[in-house]
């Protein structure tokens, strides 16, 4: 039997050749992941990527600013292109750039952050990829230096299927460097995106020769049985479904010191045990999602879609976590990787799981020291956090390991009760504190 992407090629190279064919780009399988996970949410909410960068208030020059990221989508065929479906085929259409910069006024007792998540909540899923939205406030919040004229909050949002974790460096430095160039700079040339579409092009042709050789029947019977025994835990949030506390999410935080190296990523996976269980009981073997892998061998360094969202079965026995029976069966999945989401999925099923495909957890891990600071003008901005905003699953872990290793939970308050949650990030932070004293006792000496 063909593979999903063996069926998937055949079809879209079947659109790109001939006379009259549509001028349209093929999509990756972390693509079609997130068309699979629009489809299975009723309210059809598409997955949102938002960086906030607070500056010292009146700081950012809209006209400036919009320039620089008509230029930055100009130059970069994801930035303009729209997910569509040709002759039953996903793909991407490429559009002339079109990157809305909005300055979202407060509401009478609205503070930047507020307004923010109001604007992103009207987030139209037929327009373009990248959008701007600015608001600021009279004073910053106490434990924020800046200067007494407050602060104001830029944030940068994405579609996900336009970026993904290793394309947010580079869109930031890019858009700080075209802003410096200021707002009369001359568009990419033709040639230049000509380069770009053909590099972007071949990019994900390469990312899906690479997914169709995954897709071995030892890969698929691989995650066939590995994922058995996986259901969905919670239901599907129910469009308008009231939440507590008059926001759409809940969350939790805990800042740990830094160790040497950090904690390897199997004992983050394996914190997350003890959270699930605390939320689903014992004896359930839970879903959770974390992004893996990076641009095929050989192609450009493109902005686009490509990590894989990998599938790693929680088992909440009653049993203490075992780090290093997580990392084994850890590595024997990342052996199979490059299996694409859907694939993974299709395997499950026909080996009698019930799952129809949605996570409930996610885990993101972020290396501090790569992120680099948004600069306008020689300005720099700070990156911050808006917590309330709407999250993908019942629940989602983001930890960030730099100078301190900053634990984050968000949890969906249609789906799950705060006292539970916060019942769950406390039983994942004491086995991290845990793991994280481990490490510390075993690095070795610092010069």
């Amino acid at each position: 039997m063909l593979s999903i992407t063996t069926q998937y090629l055949a079809r879209y190279h079947a659109l790109d050749s001939g006379a009259g064919a549509p001028a349209v780009l093929p999509v990756t399988g972390a693509q079609r992941r997130f068309v699979l996970v629009r489809s299975l949410d009723p309210a059809g909410r598409p997955d949102l990527v938002p960086m906030f960068f607070a500056f010292p208030r009146g700081t950012v020059d809209l006209e400036r600013l919009a320039a620089a990221a008509t230029r930055l989508a100009a130059l970069h065929p994801v930035l303009r292109a729209r997910p569509a479906v040709v002759r039953g085929t996903p793909v991407l259409r490429v559009e002339e750039p079109d990157v809305p910069v909005v300055r979202v006024p407060r509401a009478p007792g609205e503070d930047a952050a507020t307004a923010l998540r109001r604007a992103l909540g009207t987030w139209d899923r037929e327009g373009p990829p990248l959008r701007l939205f600015l608001s600021d406030e009279e004073t910053a919040p106490d434990h924020e230096a800046t200067t007494d004229a407050g602060r104001e909050v830029l944030a940068i949002v994405l579609d996900h299927t336009a970026c993904d974790g290793r394309s947010l460096a580079r869109i930031v430095t890019d858009l700080g460097a075209a802003y410096a160039d200021g707002p009369y700079a001359e568009a990419p040339g033709p040639a230049d995106v000509a380069a770009e579409l053909a590099a972007y092009r071949e990019a994900v042709l390469l990312q899906l020769d690479a997914e169709e050789r995954a897709a071995s029947p030892e890969a698929l019977a691989h995650w066939g049985d590995r994922l058995r025994a996986v259901r969905d835990q919670s239901p599907a949030p129910r469009p308008g479904a009231p939440t507590a506390g008059g926001l759409p999410s809940g969350s939790a935080s805990l800042v740990l010191p830094a160790t040497a190296g950090g904690v390897p990523f199997p004992e983050l996976l394996d914190a997350c045990r003890p959270a699930a269980r605390a939320l689903y009981g014992p004896g359930h073997v839970v879903p959770l999602g974390y992004p893996w892998g990076g641009r095929p061998p050989g192609a450009e360094r493109v902005l686009g879609c490509f990590l894989n969202t990998v599938v790693f079965p929680a088992a909440t026995g009653a049993a203490p976590t075992c780090p290093e029976v997580t990392a084994d069966a850890w590595w024997d999945d990342l052996d199979r990787a490059d299996v694409p989401f859907d694939a993974v999925v299709h395997a499950a099923r026909a080996a009698g799981s019930g799952w129809s495909g949605r996570l409930d957890g996610l885990l993101t891990v972020d290396d501090a020291t790569q992120r680099p600071p948004l600069r306008l003008a020689g300005v720099e901005g700070r990156e911050v956090h808006i917590d309330g905003r709407p999250v993908r699953g019942p629940f989602a872990v983001s930890v960030t390991q730099g100078r301190a290793l900053h634990l984050r939970m968000a949890w969906d308050r249609a789906v799950i009760a705060d006292d539970a949650a916060r019942e769950a990030f406390d039983a994942m932070a004491d086995a991290l504190t845990g793991a994280a004293a481990t490490a510390a006792r075993t690095a070795p000496p610092s010069d």
